[in-house]
């Protein structure tokens, strides 16, 4: 079967797969068919349960997005069972509001823990190499990509002309996982959340910052690929991670857990001069937006949207949270203004009716190295 084929067998319109003489197409790092023209508006999300219903398909649809970026928990398959997995990528794919955008609009994906496997899994998860195929299979990567074979799904794309190029860098945050720590808590997490009552106070998560320097969320091979994407050009680059970037210091699942990766990444921003860099993020079943000024390149923004079909009532701290916390489902949008010399960005926090419930203009001439 070609590649398009495999493409169109998964439910892709002609309009999603068509390659465009001239057009810019993603690196050869991982093939995507490319777009036509510049992209305006890149609308992303995470955390979609696929035994829920999906109505938030519809607002999503309604801003007629030019790509769609999943960031992970994209299924919660949460299983050791290849058949319950692939049973539950079923359930998505048959979602009539999938269906639809998979027909209008292409997409990108990353996975999280869920569809990694198991709720907080890392390199530990034993049945990683199934997950990777099964991943792999259901967003339609061809037979040679070099997603299925290295260690993990990380993945980078670049589209439209230049002076209008964006580039996607999508890292896997679980293939390479080192283990979490937990912090004490009297009675454990579970009992001394119990008697706090989670009912949308600021509650940290039972994690800590990890005194370990050979910690790490992505290993050593993943940092030589990202330190080469962070190196090509582009005029705008948007970071999807699965975990938050910046929330400091939730106590759930983050970059900050890593101390040194965390630094690690903005000092490889720095080195490659990668500017005009924003961050967009899932996993926390809220939606916020961080930004952090101080020990960075320049201004870093991390907007963070989840969940598509997932709630959650309570608020983390976090000491780099700019905007107000939504607890609905929620998707995100990027629009993009291309009539200055550099892009301006409006990141925007959709609900499920497709109301703006957050908005932040980024003009992305001020995200330069020095």
């Amino acid at each position: 079967m070609t590649d398009l084929n495999r493409r169109a067998a998964l439910g892709l319109s002609a309009a999603a797969l068509a390659v465009a003489p001239g057009a810019r197409a993603a690196t050869l790092d991982a093939p995507h068919p490319a777009l036509d023209k510049t992209l305006t508006r890149i609308a992303f999300g995470s955390c979609a349960n696929q035994s829920k219903d999906q109505p938030i398909w519809d607002a999503i649809l309604a801003t007629r997005p030019d790509l769609f970026v999943f960031l992970g928990d994209n299924i919660y398959a949460d299983t050791r069972d290849p058949k319950v997995m692939a049973a539950k990528y079923a359930t998505l794919a048959a979602k009539p509001g999938f269906r639809r955008l998979r027909e209008t609009t292409p997409i990108v994906a990353i996975w999280d823990d869920h569809d990694f496997g198991e709720n907080d899994a890392g390199a530990d998860y034993p049945m990683k190499a199934e997950s990777r195929r099964q991943f792999c299979d259901f967003w339609g990567e061809p037979a040679d990509s070099v997603r299925r074979t290295r260690d993990g799904v990380y993945a980078a794309y670049v589209f439209g002309p230049d002076g209008r190029r964006v580039q996607i860098i999508l890292p896997d945050l679980r293939w390479n996982r080192t283990p979490l720590v937990e912090k004490s808590f009297p009675g454990g997490y579970k009992a001394w959340a119990t008697a706090k009552g989670l009912t949308g106070q600021l509650t940290p998560g039972p994690y800590d910052r990890i005194p370990d320097l050979d910690a790490t969320m992505i290993g050593e091979p993943q940092w030589a690929w990202l330190e080469r994407q962070l190196a090509q050009p582009a005029d705008l680059r948007i970071f999807g991670s699965s975990l938050q970037v910046l929330a400091d210091f939730a106590g759930w699942e983050s970059w900050i857990n890593y101390a040194r990766d965390h630094q690690r990444l903005f000092d490889a921003i720095r080195r490659q001069k990668a500017e005009r860099l924003i961050c967009i993020s899932g996993d926390t079943h809220y939606a916020e937006v961080s930004r952090q000024d101080l020990n960075v390149p320049y201004p870093i923004w991390d907007v963070t949207s989840s969940g598509l079909t997932e709630v959650w009532p309570v608020t983390p701290p976090n000491a780099l949270r700019v905007s107000s916390v939504l607890r609905e489902r929620n998707f995100g949008l990027i629009e993009i203004d291309w009539s200055g010399a550099a892009p301006v960005v409006t990141l925007k926090i959709h609900d499920e009716k497709g109301a703006v419930k957050i908005s932040q203009v980024v003009d992305t001439a001020g995200l330069r190295v020095g």
